[in-house]
């Protein structure tokens, strides 16, 4: 450890902070948080060796540290969030989300308005969401207004200004939407009571509002109030209308958070579900980029406080999939096993995965070269590659109880297939049905001769079998002096587990990994490459055998007519005519009596 650093950790307190990493410019790189500022720091610095590349890149950057004590892990996690945000330090993990989210505010003021706003001003004004979905908010607001009576205007409604009598009622006041506080036709007890009946609509606390309108409808019909009694029944109706869209997941959940992540290569994508009264009320989709390595709990942290940021307090029950690493002492975090609880928490993750499939899609679509840098990226990290395997290239056997055996190689170049690049094998050495020194044959004359030609080696080779066709393949590698340069895996088709040499442990990736996918593709590709060449050899020595079998008709005549006509049933159609221009009077004789005897 540097000298100078091995002083600065000492000075360190063993207390919760935030550390900033700097470099010799001066800028902040990396913003860290901790529960013991010394002993994370030190981390770094004293196990190098244990880094990933990227990290030991960071930590070769770094020329000052900085800290910052706070009270507590949870202070740590808020102000790791906050500097983060406002440095945007290289290294640190990116929120990828630029959108501002709408919000349904009340508005400090003697009559509140209520209305959907995109700014957060901290002026004594409630705010409700943020909404995720714009429509959702805006349907909100159009049931608020379906039921009460809101002023839109701006007007200073206060006291004097109402008694002066200066202000005239709008429209809205005329086409009953309104009841006119500005002239003080409507008191300010009816009006903020009307508030606190949003507020909790707002809440998801429609079941207390709908039984309150229950009553006034009762009371109203018993009165003979029958047109009161009408609008609160449109109320109750309005309301139901509005709730039964959310999905109801539980009658026994009350009030819960729900965090879950999907991972791919160095993306996270964080789906958020808020449920009030066992309804689903809000959901919220993120997603996370990661310079370096990070620790899957260490990123729900993040969340965790980012959606605290932006949502205010959460309630005091949150269901995970794993523990973050900073676990709050006034929050009931748990991972649920069974019931109610867990198929909420597999909703959500359910929801994670398609918000992670459609960014990928999107990526492939609008960013190519950035897709493609992703997939070669995981390759080169699941299977522990030096470089990126942008040439990748696979084998597959075929035969039939060992004739007509060939083996096809296709070639993928940056994540696709290369078709120009496609080979075929006629097998030549080897006698009877044997998989293993069939692959040995391919794999040899395949780079015994791109070394010869000097042409580009791939990075990745790929058998399509077991560990048998494997260690054949890699035997060939080894006398060829490549096993060292180049990387080969077999897959295995019963689990999809991926075979490596020299390792009797199978590797499995996860189904959904981009991976996994390439690997698969190539697979197949090479199966669909390799049939259909197995399919025109005994197709062609069917052909063949048969019109051998003519007598009188030799090689030179067979050849002839299969370069003219490919294949026996089209040189049985042929016409009489044709065939004699072709071969000569006594051959078509021959042929037109076999296949007039053959019917």
């Amino acid at each position: 450890m540097n000298l100078r650093f091995r002083e600065w950790i000492k000075l360190l307190p063993a207390q919760p902070g935030v550390y900033r990493f700097l470099n010799k410019e001066g800028t902040i790189i990396y913003i860290g948080k901790a529960k013991n500022l010394r002993n994370r720091v030190s981390q770094y610095f004293q196990t190098p060796e244990s880094l990933t590349v990227k990290t030991r890149v960071m930590v070769s950057k770094i020329e000052n540290i900085e800290h910052t004590i706070v009270e507590s892990e949870e202070d740590a996690l808020l102000l790791e969030n906050n500097l983060i945000k406002k440095h945007q330090p290289r290294y640190n993990v990116m929120l990828k989300d630029s959108k501002t989210y709408p919000w349904i505010c009340i508005k400090n003021e003697p009559f509140p308005r209520v209305f959907i706003t995109r700014k957060y001003v901290r002026d004594g004004s409630v705010y409700f969401g943020p909404y995720s979905s714009a429509s959702y908010a805006y349907n909100l607001i159009e049931l608020i207004n379906s039921i009460f009576y809101l002023r839109t205007c701006k007007l200073s409604l206060t006291d004097d200004n109402i008694k002066s009598k200066g202000f005239r009622p709008c429209l809205n006041y005329h086409i009953g939407k309104c009841k006119a506080p500005c002239i003080g036709a409507y008191n300010a007890t009816e009006y903020h009571h009307q508030i606190e009946s949003i507020k909790s609509i707002l809440k998801g606390e429609s079941a207390e509002i709908m039984k309150e309108f229950k009553v006034a409808m009762l009371l109203a019909a018993k009165d003979l109030r029958f047109e009161e009694a009408q609008l609160y029944k449109e109320r109750i109706e309005l309301i139901g209308r509005h709730y039964s869209k959310s999905l109801v997941v539980s009658q026994t959940i009350t009030n819960v958070d729900v965090f879950t992540l999907a991972f791919e290569n160095n993306f996270a994508f964080g789906n958020y579900m808020r449920v009030v009264n066992g309804c689903i009320i809000q959901s919220v989709n993120l997603e996370f980029k990661m310079p370096i390595e990070e620790e899957q709990s260490t990123i729900l942290s993040l969340f965790i406080g980012e959606i605290r940021s932006k949502f205010g307090e959460l309630s005091n029950e949150i269901l995970v999939q794993f523990m973050p690493e900073d676990i709050f002492n006034v929050k009931n975090i748990h991972i649920p096993q069974r019931g109610d609880k867990l198929s909420l928490l597999e909703l959500s993750l359910k929801n994670a995965k398609f918000f992670k499939l459609e960014k990928l899609k999107q990526e492939e679509t609008l960013r190519p070269e950035e897709h493609k840098n992703r997939i070669m990226t995981a390759l080169q990290r699941d299977l522990e590659l030096p470089e990126p395997p942008v040439h990748i290239e696979c084998f597959d056997n075929s035969n039939i109880q060992g004739k007509f055996a060939v083996a096809a190689c296709v070639v993928f170049k940056n994540g696709i297939p290369s078709k120009s690049d496609y080979r075929h094998f006629n097998i030549k050495r080897v006698v009877g049905a044997n998989d293993f020194a069939t692959m040995k044959e391919v794999i040899n004359r395949r780079y015994s001769r791109l070394l010869l030609e000097k042409e580009e080696l791939p990075q990745l080779i790929v058998v399509d079998g077991g560990r048998g066709q494997l260690n054949f393949a890699y035997e060939a590698l080894q006398e060829l002096g490549l096993n060292k340069t180049i990387k080969i895996i077999g897959i295995a088709k019963r689990l999809e587990e991926l075979i490596i040499p020299g390792d009797p442990h199978p590797l499995f990736l996860d189904k959904n990994s981009a991976s996994l996918r390439v690997i698969m593709n190539l697979r197949d590709e090479a199966h669909r490459f390799g049939i259909g060449h197995h399919r025109n050899q005994r197709s062609k020595a069917q052909t063949e055998s048969e019109l051998r079998s003519i007598k009188g008709i030799g090689e030179k005549t067979e050849q002839k007519l299969l370069s003219r006509y490919k294949s026996l049933k089209s040189v049985r159609k042929a016409p009489y005519e044709d065939i004699k221009a072709l071969v000569g009077v006594k051959a078509a004789e021959i042929i037109k009596n076999y296949f007039l005897e053959d019917k």
